[in-house]
C-alpha cells in the first residue's frame, strides 16, 4: 500500500493506492504552505489528511509500505530541511516516508514517473524534470519576484493592470469595471484599503483575483487577453530552462506535460501555451496522465524500491 500526498497552495489531497493500481481512497485538504499556515499547522493538516485517508481505504498504518508527501516552498530554505523532512512524524514512520517539493507530484503523475518535464501552474509555478537519471527544476521563486503564469501572478499582474488603467497610462477595458464591481469600490484608490487595509491577504486568497481576470479576458479585454499571453511565454521559458539544466540533447524531442488549475483556462492559456511548445521538434506536449496526488502515490512506490508495473500504472489511468 501507497501514500501520495500533494500539498498545494490552496488545497491538499491524499491517495491511497495498491500494488496491483488500485485506488483505495482519496481525500482532501486546505492549503499545505507552510509560510502561510505555520508548521504547527502544516503538522495537524498532514495528520488529520493522513489518518482520514488510511480510514477511508481500511488500513491500518502499519500495513503502509510507503510514503511520498510533496510541500510547496520544500527545499527553499535548508534551514527548514530537517523539520519539514520530520514534520509527519510520528503519524508516518521516519524510515517509511519521504518529503519533498510539491513539484515532484506534479512530474511523477503528468508523466506517470518517465522522463520528461513536467510544468505545474496553480496558485503558484515551478517546472521540474527528469532524464537519464537527472534532475532539474526551474522557477518557484515565490509570489513576490517569481511564480510567473501562475494565478498568483496573473492576479498580481491584473491589479497593476487596474491601476495603469484607473491613472489613464493604458486605455481602460472591461477589467476596470469588472475590479470595481468585484470590490464594491466608490472610488479606484478603494482598492488599497480592500487590498492593504484590514489584513493582508493569505496567498491562497490573493490568487483567487485570477478568476477576474480571466473574466475580463474572455470578455474580450484585449490588454488582459494579452496576460495570459506572457503567461504561456513565461511557462515554456521556466520548461526550456528546466531542459538546459537536464542537458537534455538538442536532437531530442522531449516529453512535456503540465497540472495545476491554469491550465483549466483553454483558449486562455493551455492553447497559446501548447502553439509555443509543440511549434518546433523539442518536445512532445501531452495532457497529464495521472493527477498530482495519485502520481506521488505511484513515486512512493518507486521510493520504496518496488515501482508499480507498467500494466498497474494503466489500472491507474482513467
Amino acid at each position: 500500500m501507497y501514500l501520495g500526498v500533494d500539498g498545494g497552495g490552496s488545497k491538499t489531497r491524499f491517495a491511497l493506492i495498491e500494488q496491483s493500481g488500485r485506488v483505495l481512497a482519496r481525500h482532501e485538504e486546505g492549503p499545505a504552505y507552510y509560510p502561510q499556515i505555520g508548521l504547527e499547522g502544516l503538522r495537524t493538516l498532514l495528520a488529520r489528511g493522513i489518518e482520514a485517508t488510511l480510514k477511508l481505504g481500511g488500513v491500518a498504518g502499519s500495513k503502509l509500505t510507503f510514503a511520498f508527501i510533496g510541500l510547496p516552498a520544500y527545499g527553499e530554505d535548508r534551514a527548514l530541511l530537517a523539520t519539514l523532512d520530520a514534520v509527519a512524524t510520528p503519524t508516518l514512520p521516519p524510515d517509511r516516508h519521504r518529503c519533498d517539493n510539491d513539484m515532484v507530484c506534479g512530474w511523477a503523475g503528468a508523466l506517470a514517473g518517465e522522463d520528461g518535464i513536467s510544468v505545474v501552474a496553480g496558485t503558484g509555478s515551478i517546472a521540474y524534470g527528469e532524464y537519464e537519471g537527472r534532475r532539474a527544476r526551474a522557477g518557484g521563486w515565490g509570489e513576490l519576484f517569481g511564480d510567473e503564469g501562475s494565478a498568483y501572478w496573473i492576479a498580481r499582474e491584473g491589479l497593476r493592470l487596474f491601476s495603469r488603467m484607473s491613472d489613464g497610462r493604458t486605455p481602460r477595458g472591461p477589467l476596470h469595471a469588472a475590479i470595481r464591481r468585484h470590490f464594491g469600490l466608490e472610488t479606484d484608490l478603494d482598492l488599497c484599503a480592500a487590498i492593504y487595509g484590514k489584513s493582508i491577504m493569505q496567498r491562497s486568497e490573493f490568487a483567487q483575483l485570477s478568476k477576474i481576470i480571466a473574466a475580463a479576458a474572455a470578455s474580450g479585454d484585449v490588454q488582459a487577453q494579452e496576460l495570459f499571453d506572457l503567461a504561456a511565454r513565461e511557462l515554456a521559458e521556466i520548461i526550456d530552462a528546466t531542459r538546459q539544466r537536464l542537458q537534455v540533447p538538442e536532437d531530442t524531442r522531449l516529453a512535456v506535460s503540465y497540472s495545476g488549475g491554469m491550465f483549466k483556462l483553454q483558449d486562455l492559456l493551455l492553447k497559446p501555451f501548447s502553439a509555443l511548445l509543440e511549434g518546433g521538434a523539442r518536445y512532445r506536449l501531452g495532457p497529464p496522465r495521472l493527477p498530482p496526488d495519485i502520481g506521488a502515490a505511484l513515486h512512493a512506490a518507486r521510493l520504496s524500491g518496488v515501482p508499480l508495473e507498467a500494466r498497474a500504472i494503466a489500472a491507474l489511468i482513467p
